[in-house]
């Protein structure tokens, strides 16, 4: 997040090679929240299932100490290649969700994870990794909720961005069970995507989208570890 001559905040979006997730609204969205947190310089950041490294490059610039992990080796040489291209220090790892970063703590976690929801049993393959999750889009955010508390530093936050579609509710709930004060902190609605478009019909056949819905919301979730 830089600022533009009028003193307005603006996301500068970075490189995505074919098959890397490239920045949309829900980036922007938590980037936006991540930029009015009010973390000191030099945190511990983790951002998981960095993608191109949107967010850990947006983090470094804040001067934190930044860590970012996807298991995808495309996404994880993205990442690096934005950090360089950005002048910006990050640590980037490859590995499943948190295994990297085991016995590690942070005082910042951002996840911005796969959570549309997706007809069919099997796992996500190739580029969908990065945004189906299951029959009910909670394939990742269920175990983030169980996982990412325990990485947290006392007084440290996670923030995640997730659709509408895919309960957040249920992130809340499974965040304030696992010891954390969670609440939706931001809300945005947006137009659908390719993807939501591509399977809109059976969206509604489910019950997840109305039969007035012509757009899809985003929420930020905001959940701290008490001191």
């Amino acid at each position: 997040m830089l600022l533009d001559g009028g003193g307005t905040r603006r996301f500068v979006t970075p490189l995505a090679p074919p098959g890397v997730y490239a920045p949309q609204e829900d980036t922007e969205l938590l980037a936006g929240v991540l930029s009015d947190e009010p973390v000191p310089p030099g945190a511990d950041v983790l951002d998981v299932g960095t993608g191109s490294g949107a967010l850990a490059v947006e983090a470094a610039r804040r001067g934190f100490r930044v860590t970012a992990v996807d298991v995808s080796r495309r996404a994880v040489c993205a990442a690096r290649l934005n950090a360089l291209r950005a002048g910006v220090s990050v640590r980037v790892r490859r590995g499943n969700l948190f295994a990297p970063v085991r016995g590690e703590s942070f005082d910042l976690i951002l996840a911005n994870p796969p959570y549309v929801p997706a007809p069919g049993g099997s796992l996500p393959r190739g580029a969908a990794r990065a945004w189906d999750a299951g029959g009910d889009g909670r394939l990742v955010l269920d175990r983030i909720c169980r996982e990412a508390p325990a990485l947290l530093r006392p007084g440290g936050v996670l923030l995640l961005v997730q659709s509408a579609l895919s309960d957040p509710e249920l992130t809340v709930g499974g965040l304030r069970a696992a010891g954390t004060k969670a609440a939706v902190v931001r809300r945005r609605r947006i137009a659908f995507g390719p993807v939501v478009r591509g399977r809109e019909r059976w969206l509604r056949e489910r019950g997840l989208l109305s039969t007035t819905d012509d757009k899809e919301e985003l929420v930020v979730i905001r959940a701290e570890l008490p001191v």
